[in-house]
């Protein structure tokens, strides 16, 4: 999904805005691996990435720059740090989904261990069997206020630039827009290092301005 050249009412009034971003790769995102909450940071694929995101994002002057805690994700926001000239907060609220006995397994690894119905469940976060693995519910319930709290922080017309993770981030979009949970699925899988951008439309209603945005893709609306 594109982003829109020049906001729907005009240089003033421009409303409040969401940049979120994914991390870089990391040897687990390049070999398939689940990560869920494992603390691992990117690899060289990963920081390349970065660290053509980060001008480019730079270029919104955000207000706020959060992260989640994880490695990957505060290492990708550590570029962003240097872009902007801004310190990231770091929110634990905004992990990716905790994926259980599923960690550091691959589609193949995790059907061998659990048997022939796993791999379906491998990517359906909604109805996931792994042994302690968070549901879309779960991640809804601690990433959607997480994500309000840090827009009504902003100022008015204000943006935040937030780093996160590519599973998790569909359900916050979901949840911002009022959609159901599970319409997260209906979502594209974000790239790494690629980004969406949520602004507010009237009455503190957001929408989706742009999806999987990336450093070759038109100027952030």
């Amino acid at each position: 999904m594109a982003a829109d050249r020049q906001p729907e009412d005009g240089p003033a009034g421009r409303g409040r805005r969401l940049v979120l971003v994914r991390h870089g790769q990391t040897a687990w995102n390049a070999e398939g691996r689940a990560q869920g909450h494992a603390d691992v940071g990117l690899d060289e694929t990963g920081r390349d990435q970065a660290e053509a995101m980060a001008p480019v994002v730079a270029e919104v002057r955000p207000d706020l720059l959060v992260t989640s805690d994880l490695a990957r994700a505060r290492e990708t926001a550590a570029f962003l740090e240097k872009a902007i000239g801004m310190v990231a907060e770091e929110d634990p609220r905004l992990r990716e989904y905790d994926t259980g006995a599923r960690t550091g397994l691959t589609r193949q690894e995790f059907a061998d261990r659990l048997g022939p119905g796993a791999a379906q469940s491998f990517d359906v976060h909604a109805h996931v069997d792994a042994e302690g693995a968070e549901t879309v519910a779960q991640v809804g319930e601690r990433l959607v206020p997480a994500l309000r709290e840090v827009l009504d922080r902003l100022p008015e017309d204000g943006t935040a630039v937030v780093v996160l993770h590519g599973a998790a981030m569909r359900v916050g979009v979901a949840g911002m827009l009022g959609w159901p949970l599970a319409a997260a699925d209906g979502l594209e899988a974000m790239r790494n290092c690629a980004w969406a951008v949520l602004r507010e439309r009237g009455a503190s209603r957001l929408r989706l301005a742009g999806w999987n945005l990336g450093a070759t893709d038109v100027e952030i609306s």
